[in-house]
């Protein structure tokens, strides 16, 4: 629209008069209104054309008015605007509009040159008995238009969706009023039977009519209920992206898209014969197993199938699928193309395991598998995931594992790289980690660039024997289940459907199906060969190169973790630093900046900057490191600051850690969004795709894991277990108490320590190799570390250990910036290592007969037992060994300690309650390495409900009561154990 319209608003019956500011008077003198007659066709106008009702303002008023929808009213203002900016100039409106004027005109005017718009009328009902062949037109055209926008919003309403022919059982049989189910509801447009034959313009925002720009009512109704009212229900017109619906539109609404050749309906027929055979022949041969089968939705194996094709074929080269267990082994076998023989042996009660673990039940196993896709000839990698039976916990963990292989195979588009999601309608709608995943599709560190949901309709694609095979879906949906029970299987009604249109013949048909069922029958027969499991078979995530061939660690040895001065210095530098020229950062942060570089230059680090060593040291290395949670980049307690700001240019940033070196590997930190159950299962998915990075994610508060408990529970303590899957993510999990109140505590350490699976009745062997054979007999490695030095070597080490571990460390808060907890460079200096035991080094361990109480703790409380030693003069006759690495329980370390001080009291001290923190884990373990025959004492807060107070005062009580009796040499006499 040319210039800005202004006018004079005026009642709701008489027409509003608009004038455009760019022509003379006298031209504007000769332009007359269309009738205000249009009434509800004009409201459809608005809406076919996705424009809002426009708002007026006079040269002198004031707020804008919205015009008039009533009957009679102004709302037809829009519609007359484009008429006279047409009439000024047919270029400066939408072509669809001077298409339409251009039309209307030459059918009104009988061969006018020049269309004459009609004369104002003031009166509305003079208006209406004056109205001209050009206004009905136009009203009839704006009715079609309507029409077409409404089947494509409510089209699905009437679509006939249900193979059983109950929806009106339990689902609402609502039929829209602008849809034309029949010849009467015409007149909801003010359109007649006898309008059905005419020809009428096509909007833009349809493609029905293919080439053609005009079609008849009729052919326009029979083509959108062909559309949007067959089989396929298509709700979309809820997207706000024009493009995208235009796309949509184009790929259903145009004639003839949906009509397959016969090479496709032949290789259509193929995979539907396999994937309903593969069914048939596992109820044959188990016919009591649970097999979650595909039953009443086969046609999920072929559009997976054609969904790869496509993909294939546009340049895709890595697919990662993620499902439940409905249906899996049917694409194991169709879609993966598992070993048959392989999935049959899983059904074998007598099959051995061969692999560590308890391994998992077939249809949770995942798959990854090479080769050629038959449709493109191009090479195509397929992995399942293995997932457990928390239906949509798989969906982050797929994400991260394609964000990964994207990453390093630098698509940044997501052009190689893609993932398809497969779910059940009720897990869809129900399960929050659905949400929490599409809440990460558009984070930069986080999209995928687009997933291909799969989105299995249970009430649709009925299920034949209901849940799962041992199920009687009678006992609660006895109509449904008759009704099951009549319903032809698609196969054979596809197969007829084919045969009498001729494009196969029965004996085709036929032989097909005896083909695949003798390849069944073959792979059966060498299954019975099968009597070892090897769950290796079934890894989803592959590292070639890391294992040996057997997929053993190629040693049982970790190298030193400390690194040359030089190295330390000058990541010191630079974390001071500010790389970019021109760059302002706030004053505070330059402050910190001056602080870590008086720390450098003093050769010491504290918490943030020895993680950052850490960090930089492996960037050096080549290994890729990626930090994401709540808050990470700069800190939740604002200490890290690993990305800097621009005070005085927006969004322009600086990370120096990727900086360092000219050749070092890419470092990324990215805030996420406010979830933990999506973000560390796609950061457990991201650490899945290779050994060779350090993934970590970090709680904003310990606690907030418990969100997240489904991931750690299933994926990440029993990963290997069931999978014979190593992973090294990390968890960094903030946690201490400060008087802060219950939830901003305690990081729960108690449940790691009770899933760790090492016996704390075993009196181990101490071999050379010990520590690493400990580590790698372990399902997760759980740290809370004392001093920064101790955190950058268990970083490292968790990459130059020869397997991967989940690695869990109680982070601290108040020590980030106590004045004690800073270490030297000399304790992270080449020849330096990750010390799982900090043993006494004062005064009590230069005599340790005099000692008289060796105290053992974890973490920050160390630094008040220490203070309160000092306080009381306790240095020679109490000891304060820290445990940094709880599990696996160095036995090794402990059982030294304890021989070294043979006369004293051994105590344990928490500032957890008795119920939490460690000592229920370490209690039983010290018992094992002293024989039973020296006791272990608690000290530490009483037995609790919640895991810290919210009064301050009642915090330090409590602690002063503890630091009390850990110092109160005469505390246990008297007591046994």
């Amino acid at each position: 629209m040319s210039g800005q319209w202004l006018g004079r608003a005026s009642s709701c019956l008489s027409p509003v008069v608009y004038a455009s500011p760019s022509l003379p008077v006298s031209r504007m003198n000769q332009l007359r209104l269309l009738p205000s007659r249009l009434g509800a066709q004009a409201v459809r106008l608005l809406a076919a054309h996705e424009v809002p009702v426009f708002g007026w303002r006079s040269r002198s008023s004031g707020p804008p008015a919205t015009l008039p929808s009533s009957k009679d009213g102004g709302s037809s203002s829009y519609m007359e605007e484009m008429y006279f900016a047409w009439l000024e100039n047919p270029r400066s409106v939408h072509k669809s509009w001077d298409n339409f004027f251009r039309k209307a005109s030459e059918e009104a005017s009988s061969g006018s040159a020049q269309p004459r718009p009609p004369s104002v009328v003031r009166d509305s009902r003079s208006a209406v008995s004056s109205r001209t062949k050009t206004s009905k037109l136009v009203e009839d055209h704006l009715a079609v238009q309507s029409l077409i926008r409404a089947y494509q919003i409510r089209g699905h309403h009437v679509a006939q969706l249900d193979p059983l022919g109950i929806l009106d059982a339990d689902l609402d049989s609502f039929v829209p009023s602008d849809l034309i189910t029949t010849i009467d509801k015409l007149a909801f447009y003010d359109l007649q039977e006898a309008d059905l034959d005419k020809e009428f313009q096509l909007p833009t925002t349809t493609f029905i009519g293919g080439s053609e720009n005009t079609l008849s009512l009729r052919e326009i109704i029979r083509r959108l209920e062909n559309t949007y009212c067959q089989h396929i229900g298509l709700e979309f017109m809820f997207i706000n992206d024009v493009e995208q619906c235009q796309w949509i539109r184009q790929k259903f609404e145009t004639p003839g898209v949906m009509q397959f050749s016969s090479e496709e309906k032949r290789t259509l027929l193929a995979r539907l014969v396999r994937s309903m055979r593969f069914e048939d022949f596992l109820a044959r041969k188990w016919s009591s197993e649970k097999r979650f089968g595909l039953e009443g939705c086969e046609v999920m194996i072929p559009a997976l199938k054609t969904i790869i094709d496509k993909s294939s074929e546009m340049g895709i080269e890595n697919v990662i699928l993620g499902m439940p267990h409905r249906g899996r082994l049917n694409v194991l076998a169709n879609v993966i193309r598992k070993d048959l023989e392989q999935i049959f042996c899983q059904f074998d009660p007598k099959l051995e395991a061969a692999d560590e673990g308890s391994g998992d039940v077939k249809y949770h196993l995942g798959m990854y598998h090479e080769r050629i896709n038959r449709v493109t000839n191009r090479n195509i990698t397929l992995s399942l995931v293995a997932n457990p039976s928390h239906l949509e916990a798989v969906d982050p963990v797929v994400q991260g594992k394609t964000k990964a292989e994207q990453f390093y195979r630098g698509d940044a588009q997501g052009k190689k790289v893609m993932s398809i999601l497969v779910h059940g309608d009720a897990a869809f709608a129900g399960q929050g980690v659905v949400y929490e995943t599409f809440h990460l599709s558009d984070l930069p560190s986080y999209t995928t660039n687009g997933t291909v949901h799969v989105v299995v309709n249970n009430q649709v694609c009925y299920r034949r024997r209901g849940h799962n095979e041992m199920d009687e879906p009678m006992f609660t949906q006895p109509l449904m289940y008759k009704q099951i029970h009549r319903q032809v299987p698609v196969l054979k009604k596809y197969a007829d459907k084919l045969i009498a249109e001729g494009t196969v013949t029965l004996q085709e048909f036929e032989e097909e199906i005896a083909k695949y069922d003798r390849i069944c029958e073959e792979a059966y027969g060498r299954s019975k060969d099968k009597k070892i499991l090897h769950i290796k078979h079934w890894l989803d995530s592959p590292w070639p190169g890391f294992f040996n061939v057997d997929g053993e660690p190629k040693s049982m040895t970790c190298p030193a973790t400390g690194i040359p001065e030089d190295v330390l210095t000058h990541i010191g530098s630079v974390a001071s630093s500010v790389p970019l020229e021109d760059f302002k950062i706030h004053t505070g942060l330059s402050r910190i900046l001056r602080g870590r570089a008086d720390m450098t230059k003093n050769r010491t680090v504290d918490w943030a900057l020895a993680e950052y060593m850490a960090f930089g040291s492996l960037l050096k290395e080549g290994i890729h490191v990626r930090l994401s949670g709540q808050d990470v980049e700069r800190g939740t307690f604002s200490h890290r600051h690993h990305v800097l700001h621009d005070q005085e240019v927006d969004r322009r940033t600086c990370v120096p850690m990727n900086h360092l070196w000219p050749d070092q590997a890419p470092y990324t930190v990215c805030n996420s969004s406010l979830s933990e159950y999506g973000v560390l299962g796609f950061e457990l998915g991201y650490a899945m795709a290779s050994p060779n990075a350090l993934v970590l994610w970090e709680a904003q508060f310990g606690d907030f894991h418990n969100t997240a408990q489904c991931i750690i529970d299933q994926f990440i303590s029993t990963g290997q277990a069931k999978w014979v899957r190593h992973n090294g993510i990390v968890l960094l999990l903030p946690h201490g108490m400060e008087g802060m109140g219950p939830e901003h505590s305690s990081a729960r350490p108690e449940r790691f320590l009770q899933m760790s699976n090492d016996d704390s009745d075993a009196y181990p062997a101490f071999t050379k190799d010990f520590e690493v054979s400990q580590l790698y007999d372990c399902n997760w490695i759980v740290v809370n570390c004392s001093t920064p030095a101790n955190y950058f070597h268990v970083l490292r080490r968790q990459i130059l250990l020869p397997f991967r571990k989940p690695l869990i460390i109680f982070t601290p808060k108040s020590l980030l910036r106590h004045p004690e907890a800073k270490s030297s460079f000399d304790q992270m200096v080449s020849g330096t290592s990750f010390q799982r035991v900090i043993p006494e080094d004062g005064a009590a361990a230069q005599a340790p007969e005099q000692v008289q109480r060796l105290i053992f703790c974890t973490g920050k409380v160390y630094y008040d037992l220490v203070k309160e030693r000092s306080s009381q003069g306790l240095e020679e006759k109490v000891a304060i060994t820290r445990l940094e690495q709880i599990s696996p329980f160095p036995f090794d370390l402990i059982k030294q300690e304890a021989e070294k001080y043979p006369g004293a009291e051994l105590a344990w001290c928490q500032e957890e309650h008795k119920n939490m923190g460690y000592y229920d884990y370490i209690s039983p373990r010290f018992m094992t390495i002293l024989r039973r025959t020296r006791p272990i004492w608690y000290v530490g807060r009483d037995p609790a409900a919640a895991p810290a107070t919210g009064n301050r005062n009642t915090h330090l009580v409590s602690l002063k009561k503890f630091l009390d009796t850990a110092f109160n040499l005469q505390a246990f006499e008297g007591k046994t154990f």
